[in-house]
């Protein structure tokens, strides 16, 4: 039972008159042709080091030695005691997470040695204060931000575990006031934002040649960019105090005109490593960006994927195939084998929509009639809902699902999958 494509072109629109562009638009749709930063992941693997980058290492390792009481980071014993023996009288081999926990402090110091250690007991004191261990399970009243504000939701292709970041609720004045009203209610935040961070840390494996890192995508469709100033500055610098190289790259998608203000105001906060893994989306071009480096099956529905909230509870999700829209173009899949009885299930999202869609189902007999499923209509760009629809047929034949892009010149990414029942005996 495969599925067919059959690209139908259709005339695209003549193009209207350039209506005049300032320069922001212009810088603006600049950023929007970045598809992927320049940042390159650094290897864990002691063997892919340069010996400079080992020699830091080992002084980093020398001088955390030196201290008499234990510290653990994440889990990770950094200054464990000489091991034991093992059975055989050779030394107990160290445990290896600790060289990936040293190796994120000394890239976020630029691999200076005494910088890097300062930098990890501060991470260590603050821990212990925070009582960031254990903050994971605490209730502090925000459970009507979880999964709207921050949250963790799959993993991108490579394994990286996706953290999400939408600040647009707090537009709503009350829902502002509530959050950062003052400053014991900004703290209050800030300690339900961090448990977010420690559940993408325990997703990692924090071992040479594995995932490492996560990767946050941050909305910034209709953020108060005045009004969350603070709170950015102060959830940016906690971040970057306390959980260093843990990001492997950092996508902002809806970015609105002014987001070169506000990144001017957040840059001094970034480090250079840090900024270098940016990648930007303008809105209108979302589906696209995420697709890049997130399978669409594991993108949230609200951004142009086929992944609904609570979804990945069960286990990962059926893949989803991809494909692309043309300018001017008219697609039909074909999804054929269909037997009498059985009930086909389908999910179909294309980003940034503004086309039509229709289904019909096509028996294979001769003298049978074309049903029509869905009767074609407008899908507007707005739309956030992948279509979700099922039909149990009646006899042998095939679903056809047509998309028609003729009156856009716009090319789009989408993607659709599908689940057939097989009639029961």
């Amino acid at each position: 039972m495969s599925p067919t494509t059959t690209p139908s072109p259709a005339p695209a629109p003549a193009p209207s008159k350039a209506a005049k562009r300032g320069l922001m638009s212009s810088l603006m749709d600049a950023t929007a042709l970045l598809r992927a930063s320049s940042f390159k992941e650094d290897s864990y693997v002691a063997a892919a080091l340069p010996p400079s980058e080992l020699r830091a290492l080992a002084d980093l390792r020398a001088l955390l030695a030196t201290h008499p009481d234990p510290i653990s980071i994440w889990g990770v014993p950094l200054n464990p005691a000489p091991p034991a023996p093992a059975g055989d009288g050779a030394p107990a081999a160290p445990d290896e997470r600790a060289d990936v926990v040293l190796l994120k402090f000394l890239r976020a110091r630029d691999f200076r040695v005494r910088d890097a250690h300062a930098m990890l007991l501060r991470c260590a004191a603050w821990r212990a204060e925070f009582g960031a261990d254990a903050v994971v399970d605490e209730d502090l009243g925000f459970k009507d931000l979880e999964g709207v504000v921050a949250y963790m939701h799959g993993w991108d292709r490579e394994g990286h575990p996706v953290c999400y970041n939408a600040y647009g609720v707090f537009r709503d004045r009350d829902m502002y006031e509530r959050a950062f009203g003052d400053g014991d209610r900004l703290a209050r935040f800030l300690r339900w934002r961090v448990p977010v961070m420690e559940r993408g840390v325990r997703a990692l494996s924090l071992r040479p040649g594995g995932v490492n890192a996560i990767i946050q995508v941050t909305d910034l469709k209709d953020m108060p960019k005045r009004e969350l100033r603070a709170a950015s500055n102060q959830i940016l610098s906690l971040f970057q105090d306390n959980y260093p190289e843990m990001v492997a790259r950092k996508v902002f998608i809806n970015v609105p005109w002014y987001f070169s203000v506000l990144f001017s105001m957040i840059s001094p906060f970034l480090t250079e490593r840090t900024k270098s893994k940016f990648v930007i989306a303008r809105e209108g071009n979302v589906a696209e960006t995420l697709y890049k480096f997130i399978r669409p099956e594991l993108v949230p529905v609200q951004y142009g994927g086929l992944s609904r909230a609570g979804e990945l509870e069960n286990g990962p999700p059926k893949p989803a195939s991809e494909f692309t829209i043309k300018g001017g173009e008219k697609v039909f899949l074909e999804i054929d084998g269909i037997e009498a009885g059985a009930t086909i299930t389908w999910d179909l999202v294309v980003g940034g929509w503004d086309l039509e869609y229709g289904a019909e189902y096509v028996p294979a007999a001769a003298d049978s009639y074309t049903l029509c499923v869905e009767k074609t209509r407008s899908v507007p760009a707005t739309a956030e809902e992948p279509v979700h629809n099922a039909f149990t047929a009646r006899e042998a034949g095939k679903m056809v699902l047509s998309i028609d892009n003729s009156g856009s010149r716009k090319r789009k990414v989408a993607a659709y999958r599908y689940f057939v029942r097989k009639p029961s005996a």
